[in-house]
């Protein structure tokens, strides 16, 4: 059976709610990278893994949307890690008038994911293509950090984007029926957050990945779509 036939937020019901908004520009009070800001951070994560291979775990977007080259894949596990939408966000997916919610690591539980490994010889290259991706302001920096992960019987390090965004100010502890509201209601300038989470379940299906926490909240944002229609 195919997931789109079991899924209740559906590729129609994330169509009635697509649209693109105005980019706002950066959001107040936070102070954007420069290009010597992303060098320095790129060499620094480069310098420190210098002579290991060099792992990325996808959870989100980086598994259906990636900006990076890799030699290698694997289903992982990431104890002590769980996917939350819990970083609100008034830009890219988001505007002020109507935020929406950003997909990240938060404490507790078991993640499943990809590790992906990244060809040697140019780390400085991806990692500053991935940050330039991933982060927009000096403390999106704070969320990258290394985590163990298992596949099989073995374990090692994997780079993580926006893990424990907890020290950011837009960090948010909501309910997921406020997280449905919002997602289902949030658009910015790259896309919707419905279309967000239905990509991203669709793709983690392809992996063999079912998260429970998704399934549930596709449900409810499906819920708030009909909601939304019916107005």
């Amino acid at each position: 059976m195919r997931i789109q036939h079991r899924l209740t937020l559906t590729a129609e019901l994330v169509a009635e709610v697509r649209r693109l908004e105005a980019d706002p520009g950066p959001e107040k009070g936070f102070i954007e990278l420069s290009s010597d800001d992303y060098h320095h951070v790129a060499q620094s994560i480069a310098n420190e893994n210098a002579g290991r291979p060099l792992w990325l775990f996808a959870y989100g977007s980086l598994i259906w949307r990636p900006a990076f080259e890799h030699v290698e894949h694997r289903a992982c596990k990431a104890f002590g890690w769980r996917r939350s939408f819990c970083l609100k966000i008034h830009r890219w997916r988001g505007t002020p008038e109507q935020p929406g919610l950003m997909m990240c690591l938060d404490y507790g539980g078991c993640c499943h994911g990809i590790a992906f490994r990244l060809p040697a010889g140019n780390d400085y290259e991806q990692l500053l293509r991935l940050l330039r991706r991933e982060a927009d302001y000096k403390g999106d920096i704070d969320a990258i950090r290394w985590i163990e992960v298992r596949s099989g019987n073995e374990r090692f390090r994997a780079l993580a984007f926006w893990a424990a965004p907890r020290s950011d100010p837009s960090y948010v502890n909501l309910t997921i029926a406020q997280q449905a509201f919002l997602l289902a209601r949030a658009a910015g300038h790259i896309g919707t957050c419905a279309e967000y989470l239905y990509n991203t379940i669709v793709k983690l299906h392809e992996h063999g990945i079912h998260d429970t926490y998704l399934w549930r909240l596709q449900r409810l944002v499906a819920d708030e779509i009909r909601r939304i229609r019916s107005a």
